[in-house]
């Protein structure tokens, strides 16, 4: 008879599991969810297995070995290893808290998968998605302002939408970041995107406060940031006025930046400070795209190619 085991348990310790990660780590709340997320769903699906389902909180190694092994039959390698991370990190606050002794994730091994590098966006196209917005509205300037901060920054969208007035300096030309972690970075932007941020600050965005106040330094006509979704919508729209095929994902003009820094010589561990990275190798990933622009340039141009 195959008996489903109460999840209470597990649900349980998944909650108390993102508690300590808020606290320790101060994930923002898309990573927790992300985090919530697969483990529910892991979960839900070592419950079910035929035969007699385990809870995740009691699970040995030949449980969490099948399961990864009916995971591998339905996602792709990058959201396989994604799910090892977030068990090997449940499992690992289970041994420190006393929960556990053992950790049964150690038995699963990283997936292969081929380098997932990100599509970026050319300097020329670059350029032509920020002539986009209309800049004789309080709207457009505002989304001008946003687009050249973005590209002259290299900050998350996140970051961005939820930019306030007193994290930006233009006397200076830096904005203040808290990213990922709670990790603090001075970000500098140059004089072009400062000139943008001005205009901005002096003409459209006391049009559209209204006799509203915000702290926040780009804001909607009620006065609101915008959500990463409206950006997102904004990039695609100005993207296709400026005759981009492919629409850049929402970290574009982020992915853009970290290349055509590299593409003109810059330091790795300085692109990664930029960024924010925690680690160097999640850095490396635009030394990839840099070789193969300039692998793509030396094809296009060399005469014996």
């Amino acid at each position: 008879m195959t008996t489903t085991p109460d999840r209470t348990a597990d649900l349980a310790a998944i909650e108390k599991f993102l508690e300590a990660l808020l606290l320790e780590d101060g994930l923002s709340s898309n990573s927790l969810e992300a985090y919530r997320r697969d483990l529910r769903d892991l979960s839900d699906r070592l419950g079910a297995r035929p035969g007699g389902g385990f809870g995740l909180v009691e699970a040995d190694g030949a449980a969490l070995l099948w399961l990864f092994a009916q995971e591998a039959q339905r996602l792709k390698p990058s959201s396989l290893n994604r799910r090892r991370s977030s068990l090997r990190r449940f499992f690992g606050w289970l041994q420190r808290s006393g929960q556990r002794l053992d950790d049964p994730s150690e038995v699963l091994q990283p997936s292969r998968s081929g380098l997932r590098v990100p599509r970026t966006l050319s300097e020329s196209e670059v350029e032509a998605l920020l002539q986009a917005p209309p800049i004789d509205t309080p709207q457009g300037l505002r989304d001008r302002a946003m687009l050249e901060l973005l590209y002259a920054s290299g900050l998350r969208v996140s970051e961005l939408v939820l930019l306030r007035r007193d994290q930006l300096n233009l006397q200076a030309g830096v904005v203040q970041v808290v990213g990922k972690g709670n990790r603090e970075r001075l970000v500098p932007f140059g004089d072009i995107a400062s000139d943008w941020l001005g205009q901005y600050l002096r003409e459209a965005r006391p049009l559209l406060l209204g006799a509203r106040r915000s702290e926040y330094c780009f804001v909607t006509d009620r006065g609101e940031p915008p959500t990463r979704q409206t950006f997102w919508r904004l990039v695609k729209r100005y993207a296709q006025a400026a005759g981009i095929d492919q629409p850049p994902s929402p970290h574009g003009l982020r992915h853009a930046f970290a290349t055509h820094l590299l593409n003109h010589g810059a330091d790795l561990r300085v692109v990664q400070m930029l960024l924010g990275h925690a680690s160097i190798s999640t850095t490396q990933i635009y030394t990839h795209v840099a070789r193969e622009r300039l692998r793509q340039i030396h094809a296009q141009h060399h005469p014996r190619t």
